[in-house]
């Protein structure tokens, strides 16, 4: 892959272009990265809308039907479903690793294999996660392992 960075400052706004021979996983990958980087996330703490970035978001859980986006030390709840959220984020670094529970792979320290065939996810805040046996293989084909 060949990298090209052309700056003019005429233009209103960034424009990214892609060429390719033909579309593949990479390159379809790197079309998702882009457009989720452009997403923003709202989340609702103290009667206030936050705007959020994805990559500020170390998880995203469903408790009694309600969605918790989960930072580093602040939780927002969030006026979306989880299958909205992970339809928004699809492509990115996020990746289902339970039935109501999204992880950010970007914020993942550390990961260990678990009776039953789960994996324990230890996340840059220190907080612990699983990813259920239904949601294992696609998390290690993701990470390459």
């Amino acid at each position: 892959m060949r990298i090209e960075l052309r700056t003019n400052p005429s233009l209103q706004e960034t424009v990214v272009t892609v060429e390719c021979p033909a579309l593949d996983d990479s390159t379809a990958r790197l079309l998702a990265s882009l457009r989720a980087f452009d997403h923003k996330l709202t989340g609702l703490r103290d009667g206030q809308t936050w705007l959020l970035e994805p990559a500020d978001v170390f998880y995203i859980e469903t408790v009694d039907k309600l969605a918790f986006l989960y930072g580093e030390t602040t939780v927002w709840e969030s006026p979306l479903r989880l299958y909205e959220l992970e339809d928004r984020l699809s492509g990115g670094s996020f990746l289902r690793a339970g039935k109501s529970c999204l992880v950010n792979l970007d914020r993942v320290r550390a990961l260990r294999p678990e009776m039953g065939g789960r994996l324990e996810l230890t996340m840059q805040n220190g907080e612990r996660l699983f990813v259920s046996r239904q949601y294992t293989p696609a998390f290690k084909q993701r990470l390459g392992l």
